[in-house]
This record gives C-alpha cells, structure tokens and sequence, in this order.
C-alpha cells in the first residue's frame, strides 16, 4: 500500500499524530485494513497527508506499542490479527438484550409511586446531617448488621406508640428497601417456601420471592381482605397481606377477618404472616387501625415497613419485626452480613424521631394529603364526572379506585388518558392470576405526586380524554 487516505482537522485540539492513529486503528477494526497488509512507508504517509515526518513516526509507533501493527526490518510496519468488535449500539452476534424505547413523559403523573417531595423537612435534616457528620466519627467503622440499636429502639418506639406493636429493639432489623429486606425474609423459611399473596396485588414483591427461590400463589381478596378459603387452597406456609389498607383496592380487614388469619397461621407448624403496613400513617376517616401484628401472641406475624411513604423514597430505608424464631434462624443465616444503611443516615433518621420531627411532619403530611383529596373528589363532583364515575377506598393511604362508566375499556381510558400527559393505571394490571375479569373498567389514582395547583388541569385533561369525541394529542 502506498498511500492511507484520511481527513485531517488542523484545527482541532486533538493532535495530528493522534488523529493518524485514530484513523488507522478504526480501518484495522472494520476489517478495511486486513491482517498481513502493508501500511504505507513514513515518508510516503508524509508526503501524502501533507504532515512531517515526525508525526507519521509517532502515530507508527503508538500503533507498534499497543498491537495494531508489527514493525519489520528493512521491510516497514504490517497489519496483525485484531478481532473486530462492535461498533457502538451494535448488538454481538446472538445478543438478547434489546434497546429500551424512550420513556414517555407526562405532564401530569397519578402514579401510586410518588410523594410529595415539595413539603420535606430539607432544612431540619441537613442540619441533622451536618450535627451528626461532624460529631460522630466512629461511625465510619461498621455497626450492626441489623441496624444500629438507637435507630431500632427508635423504630421499636415509635410502632408501640403509634401502630400496637410489641417488640423489643432486637427484633428490630433495618435495611436497604422491602426488596432487599424481602430477600432475606425468603431465606428464612427455608428451600422453595411457599408464599400465598392477595390478588390484586403489588406484583414487584412476588418477583423479588421468586428471585430469592420462593413459589408464589395468590389468594383472592373479597370485602374484608384475603380470603381464607382461598388462602387455603394455596398450600402456601406463608402469606403476605396489608391489612390496614390493602393494596390496590384499599380495603381495611375488620377484626374478624385478622383473627381467622392468624388462626390459620396457628393451625399448622411453620406457618407465618407477613404484614405489610406500606401506608398506615395516612388515614383520614378515623383513627388509624392498630398493626395485627399486636393481636399475635404466638410469634406467628412479621411485620415489614418503609419510611418510603413518610419521608422519601430515595432514602432507602426500610425496615421489619421478626419474631422469636425467625429472629433466631436470622441470627444464624445472615451473621456474616454486613448493614445495608448508611450509618450517618441511620442517626440522622433516629434523630430526626427522637426529637419529635417525624411526628409533626406526618401530621403536616396528613394534612395536606386530605385537602389534596377534597380538591380532586370536588373535580369528580362536576360535570363531566358527575354520574359517571364513583370512587372507593378514599378513606385512607394515598390513592383510590376509580370507577368509569363512559363505554370505554380500561385500555382505552389509559391510552387516551396518556394522550392528553396523563399517567393513569390501571386495576387490572395488578391481577396476577384469575379474577382480572367482569371487572367495571377501574383506574388506580394515585395523588401524592399531583401538585395541588395541577389538580384542576389535571383533571381538566382526563375530562377531554374521557368524554369529548376530538382529543388532541
């Protein structure tokens, strides 16, 4: 070969020699350049590109040193063997990944994922943050696994205070979000448990048991919560509710419900609860329902957590009661795990309960989550809505059912919804066996995340989607 024909940017910031090199390697690597051919001479490059000979040595020599070509004596520099590789967004041969689309944005979310991030306590916490970071140096040497005991005696208070629950901080452990806690919890009911779960449900916890090596069943959920008939023909040793207020059809197990529950779990040996009390700190109609886990006195409920909903998502932490066995089987399973929670953050957060701060923001949060709620079931009173939608498990959590009657299939309700940049869900979606049909096309609302001001727009949208013939898109 006598000559290497490239383009050259003189003013560019990225040297001559480099760009040389550049071009040659990417030649060499689409296969334009084949194994055992001859590049041309320096000096011909050099008279060629028009550039010193100095140049031309220097790209040849980067070119020798990493592989790309092999010098001859008297004979000048030859291409070796290099495997090409993809090129950028191309897939290798029998890839199985496949390039994710775009998420598509909205102006409005009623997701049941959100919280509203507007009223946090920024300026309480960072300078809690700032009192424990400077004071506190021995917290960057680790601490319990299972959390440290001021935070879990915080815990430990706080849920005997406010939810009934009876533990002892010990029982208390704290970790990095339900999935991760969840994780755990499998392993402690040996290979392949059985976990029975409602339907409808929160499909994201059944995924994170059967990645652990849990089989998953569903019971059904009637008015008063899961079905013990049902339970029952799941063979499951372990059933997973929220019985405060069930998710998504937000019903609230009355007193007779939780005691056939928990006879059930007494009725056979290793036989467990887990409550999952997701959102009890909201509730609006009455007082909030204590956690079931007070009514068990045989060690048969673990109880599971988040500050997710009071706080913040992002933060991570979450946290559950084992009883006495479990506990015990945890002690021997995961004694060589380390704590999955930032140590500064796990004072912080038990500061931030100690000094009362947790209390008074969740009743600001309670608060502004009801005046929220008047203002959109007051949208849902108005023409259009009127007489066309009904709406149930209000009284409590952050979201609701709601119902349309307008002739359209819950699909079209979300699709046109989304077209007027509004993220609606559907109930169906969270059926994860039988039961999904001769169901009333029924949307989950979720409003945590709908700034108040954006409540009438919001809605306003919904109403061009649902009920005029030309929906802009």
């Amino acid at each position: 070969m006598n000559a290497l024909t490239m383009k050259l940017e003189r003013s560019s910031r990225s040297p001559l020699y480099l760009q040389i090199y550049q071009n040659i390697v990417g030649e060499i690597r689409r296969g334009n350049l084949a194994e055992g051919e001859k590049l041309p001479s320096k000096r011909e490059l050099s008279a060629h590109l028009g550039v010193s000979l100095n140049t031309i040595e220097t790209a040849y020599e980067m070119l020798s040193v990493e592989g790309y070509v092999e010098p001859k004596p008297k004979s000048g520099f030859y291409v070796r063997r290099v495997d090409r590789l993809p090129e950028t967004g191309e897939a290798p041969s029998g890839a199985v990944w496949q390039k994710r689309e775009p998420e598509r944005t909205y102006r409005y979310s009623l997701a049941t994922n959100r919280v509203d991030t507007s009223a946090f306590p920024y300026a309480t916490w960072a300078k809690l943050v700032k009192e424990i970071v400077y004071h506190n140096e021995e917290l960057l040497n680790h601490g319990d696994r299972r959390g440290d005991e001021p935070l879990r005696a915080a815990i430990a208070k706080y849920l005997h205070e406010y939810r009934g629950v009876r533990c002892t901080p010990d029982q208390v452990v704290v970790g990095a979000g339900m999935e991760y806690l969840l994780g755990l919890v499998c392993g402690l009911f040996g290979e392949r448990p059985v976990f029975a779960f409602e339907n409808p449900c929160y499909d994201k916890f059944c995924r994170v048991i059967e990645n652990s090596g849990g089989i998953c069943r569903f019971a059904d959920v009637d008015r008063e919560g899961m079905s013990p008939r049902s339970l029952a023909q799941t063979g499951a040793s372990v059933a997973y509710l929220t019985p405060s207020h069930q998710f998504p059809l937000g019903v609230t197990m009355p007193i007779g419900r939780r005691m056939e529950l928990l006879a059930w779990a007494n009725s056979a040996l290793q036989r467990y609860l887990i409550e999952d009390d997701y959102d009890s700190e909201f509730r609006y109609g009455s007082r909030p329902i204590p956690a079931m886990q007070g009514l068990d006195h045989s060690g048969r409920v673990l109880y599971i957590s988040t500050f997710s909903r009071s706080l913040a998502p992002s933060m991570r932490i979450a946290y559950m009661v084992l009883p006495p066995e479990l506990l015990r089987r945890y002690e021997q399973r995961y004694r060589p795990y380390s704590a999955t929670v930032s140590r500064f953050e796990q004072h912080t957060l038990c500061r931030f309960m100690e000094d009362g701060h947790l209390g008074r923001h969740l009743g600001r949060m309670r608060n502004r989550y009801r005046v929220r709620l008047e203002r959109i079931l007051a949208q849902l009173e108005q023409a259009p809505f009127r007489g066309v939608c009904s709406v149930s498990g209000e009284s409590a959590g952050l979201h609701f059912l709601l119902r349309v009657k307008n002739g359209m299939t819950e699909r079209e309700l979300i699709d046109s919804a989304a077209q007027q940049g509004v993220l609606v869900r559907g109930l169906g979606e969270y059926y994860l066996d039988s039961g999904a049909t001769n169901r009333e096309p029924t949307l989950v609302i979720g409003y945590a995340g709908l700034a108040d001001g954006d409540v009438p727009q919001a809605f306003a949208c919904l109403a061009r989607a649902w009920f005029t013939r030309e929906k802009s898109t």
